[in-house]
């Protein structure tokens, strides 16, 4: 069987207070949700997402400012609304306990609606998450602390820092086109801004309001860690092993920071490996690569 790279762009739409939140189910099975990071969207599942869909109820969705969901001025879309969204979410698909498979702010959002919001999943898959502070690049910083500058940056300057940006989050460069759809949220009047504004509200006081409670997570957790990952070091992923109570810790040999680009075969191979079958028999025929 060969891989699966295509997977379509959330198209059905969910209102969370008055703002559209877009997202898309796929397969059939157990209910099992994907979160992405920033500055990314659900495109970083698409070499993951149709293999789950095989053995899965696979649910994806781009977060609020994010992707193909709707941005717009004066818009919250920090930390301290997507856990929130997430948690509304879960309520409108009438979600009990799924699997939940998180990236980088994803991982930071699914924690928040895990700890915060009481909501509980059968189990929990965290890839480079953000969960330790303190965190942000020397570009981050410099962001938030100039937004509007950086949002009336010229286009063709701007698509340069994404490019830059983006690239450093892989081990291995993409293809012109499947970059393109990494770009393409963040491209035109409306997707840069966006782009400075959800970098101008990051902030460690999310993390700092949950790291104290990563003892009490109520499921099985299991996280993955680009072995080079340059946004968020190894040395990170093995101290919030630690501090989870019989969490397992997975490094992936040459990636960085978006595993799922790096080496989809190696996610696939752990997720399927770490989730509860739930009556499902999943064959190692089936995996990918």
């Amino acid at each position: 069987m060969s891989l699966i790279t295509y997977l379509p762009e959330p198209a059905r739409v969910f209102d969370f207070r008055g703002q559209q939140v877009r997202y898309d189910v796929i397969g059939e099975g157990y209910p099992l949700v994907l979160l992405h990071g920033t500055p990314f969207s659900s495109v970083v599942w698409r070499r993951i997402a149709p293999w789950l869909a095989a053995h899965y109820k696979v649910y994806y969705f781009d977060l609020l400012g994010y992707g193909c969901s709707e941005k717009s001025e004066g818009q919250d879309v920090s930390l301290g609304i997507q856990h929130i969204v997430f948690a509304s979410l879960l309520d409108y698909w009438g979600i009990q306990e799924p699997h939940v498979v998180a990236h980088d702010f994803g991982g930071t959002t699914a924690l928040r609606t895990h700890l915060l919001n009481k909501y509980d999943y059968r189990s929990l898959t965290l890839i480079d998450p953000v969960a330790i502070g303190p965190s942000g690049s020397p570009f981050v910083q410099a962001a938030i602390d100039n937004q509007e500058v950086f949002a009336g940056l010229p286009a063709y300057i701007h698509e340069a820092i994404l490019r830059a940006y983006i690239g450093n989050a892989l081990f291995h460069p993409l293809p012109e086109a499947d970059l393109q759809r990494y770009l393409k949220p963040w491209k035109g009047t409306e997707g840069q801004a966006a782009f400075y504004r959800q970098i101008a509200q990051m902030s460690d006081r999310y993390t700092d309001e949950v790291e104290h409670q990563y003892g009490e997570i109520r499921c099985p957790v299991s996280i993955l860690w680009g072995e080079c990952d340059e946004w968020i070091p190894v040395s990170r992923g093995r101290e919030l092993a630690n501090r989870i109570p019989h969490a397992t810790f997975r490094v992936v040999p040459e990636t960085k920071h978006l595993v799922q680009e790096d080496a989809p075969e190696a996610v696939m191979a752990a997720v399927l490996d770490f989730l509860p079958r739930s009556g499902n028999k999943i064959s190692k025929d089936t995996l990918p690569g």
